[in-house]
C-alpha cells in the first residue's frame, strides 16, 4: 500500500458539479494540498456532500476543503444554505455577529467543508468597491470587535478562521481581480488603524490569514502576497501569527506583476505563503503543480492541520433552538435592510 500524501502547497478548484477523471488525477498531485469551490460547483447540499466526498477520495492522503461563504455579495452555496447579511449589516446588530459565526460554519461544516475565507477584517475606506459591505465597518474599533465574534462563533461550531485581506485592503479603489492597486500610505498609518483588527484576533487563535494583491510603495516594493518583509518580517515577527498564510488567487489579474503564474507561485512560497490559490485555470494549475520541488514542510503541515474542520455529526443541527433563532434573525435584518 501507498504511503498517504502530506498536504501539498497548491489549492485547486474543479469545474462542475462533479470530478472529472483528469481533476482527480491533479488532486493526487503530491503538491496539491487543498480544494476551493464555487457556485458553479454547487446545486444542492446533498450535492456538494457528495462531490466533497469524491474529491477525498481521490486524493490518496490529505486535503483540505474551503469556499468563500462571507455572506452579502460574497456567498458561494445559496439554496438550502441560509441567506447571510453582508458584513456590514452587523453594525445594526452588532449582537449577531457570534451566532452568524456558528451557523455559517455548522452548515459548512455538515456538507464537509473545512473552512470558509472569514472573517474580512478590512476596514471600509469608503473608497474600495470590491470590499465595501464586505467590510464589517468604517470605523477600527467595530471590526475588531464583529469579526473577533464572528470568528468565535466559527471556533464554537469547530471551524478555523481566516482573516483577509492583509495588512488592509480597503483604502484602493481598484479592484485586485482587474489590476494592481496601490496604496500610498506610510507604516505607521497601517500600524495605527489596518493592523489592529488582525492583532487583535491573532492574538485570539486566528489560524489563518490570506495577504492582499495590494502594492503599498512607501513601505516595500513588493506587493504584500509576493513579499518577505509584510510576510516574514511584519505578520510572523511583528504581529508574531503563527498560523497558516494563504495567498490570494494568483491567477487574479492584480498578481500579474510577478510573471506567469508558476513563477507567481515560486515567489509567494519564497516569501512564506504556506497554501498558494489557483483559481479558474486548469491549465496554469498544472504548471503550477509540476514547476514547483515536492518538498515536505513539517512547519507548514502543523499549520495547515489546524485548519481541518470538526469530523464530529453535524446533521442534526436545523433541529436546534439557536440555529432557528439565528436563521430567523439574519432574515430579519436582511429584509429590514433591503
Amino acid at each position: 500500500m501507498l504511503d498517504k500524501q502530506l498536504f501539498g502547497p497548491v489549492m485547486l478548484d474543479v469545474e462542475g458539479l462533479t470530478l472529472a477523471p483528469h481533476e482527480a488525477e491533479m488532486l493526487n498531485h503530491p503538491n496539491t494540498g487543498a480544494v476551493i469551490l464555487f457556485s458553479r460547483n454547487y446545486e444542492s447540499p446533498e450535492q456538494i456532500t457528495q462531490l466533497i466526498s469524491t474529491i477525498r477520495k481521490a486524493r490518496n492522503g490529505d486535503i483540505l476543503v474551503t469556499v468563500d461563504q462571507e455572506g452579502g455579495r460574497v456567498q458561494r452555496f445559496r439554496t438550502g444554505f441560509t441567506r447571510l447579511p453582508a458584513a456590514a449589516l452587523y453594525a445594526k446588530a452588532p449582537e449577531l455577529t457570534e451566532a452568524a459565526g456558528w451557523l455559517m460554519a455548522i452548515e459548512l461544516l455538515s456538507v464537509g467543508v473545512d473552512f470558509s475565507f472569514a472573517p474580512v477584517l478590512d476596514i471600509d475606506c469608503g473608497v474600495s468597491q470590491i470590499i465595501g459591505d464586505r467590510s464589517f465597518s468604517t470605523e477600527t474599533t467595530l471590526v475588531t470587535q464583529m469579526a473577533s465574534n464572528f470568528m468565535k462563533g466559527m471556533h464554537n461550531a469547530g471551524m478555523a478562521a481566516t482573516g483577509k485581506h492583509f495588512p488592509g485592503h480597503g483604502a484602493v479603489a481598484l479592484d485586485s481581480h482587474l489590476t494592481l492597486p496601490i496604496d500610498n500610505r506610510d507604516l505607521d498609518t497601517l500600524r495605527q488603524k489596518d493592523f489592529i483588527p488582525f492583532k487583535q484576533l491573532i492574538s485570539q487563535g486566528l489560524e489563518g490569514i490570506m495577504p492582499a494583491h495590494v502594492l503599498y510603495p512607501n513601505i516595500d516594493n513588493q506587493q504584500a502576497g509576493f513579499s518577505t518583509f509584510w510576510i516574514q518580517k511584519i505578520l510572523r515577527a511583528e504581529l508574531q501569527f503563527n498560523g497558516t498564510v494563504f495567498s490570494d488567487d494568483l491567477s487574479m489579474a492584480g498578481a500579474a506583476t510577478a510573471g506567469s503564474v508558476a513563477d507567481r507561485a515560486k515567489q509567494a512560497r519564497s516569501a512564506g505563503c504556506d497554501m498558494l490559490l489557483v483559481c479558474n485555470n486548469s491549465t496554469a494549475a498544472a504548471e503550477v503543480l509540476d514547476a514547483l520541488p515536492i518538498t515536505q514542510d513539517p512547519l507548514r503541515e502543523v499549520r495547515l492541520k489546524r485548519m481541518i474542520g470538526a469530523t464530529t455529526d453535524k446533521s442534526n443541527y436545523r433541529s436546534s433552538l439557536k440555529w432557528q433563532q439565528t436563521v430567523a434573525q439574519l432574515n430579519q435584518l436582511i429584509e429590514q435592510n433591503a
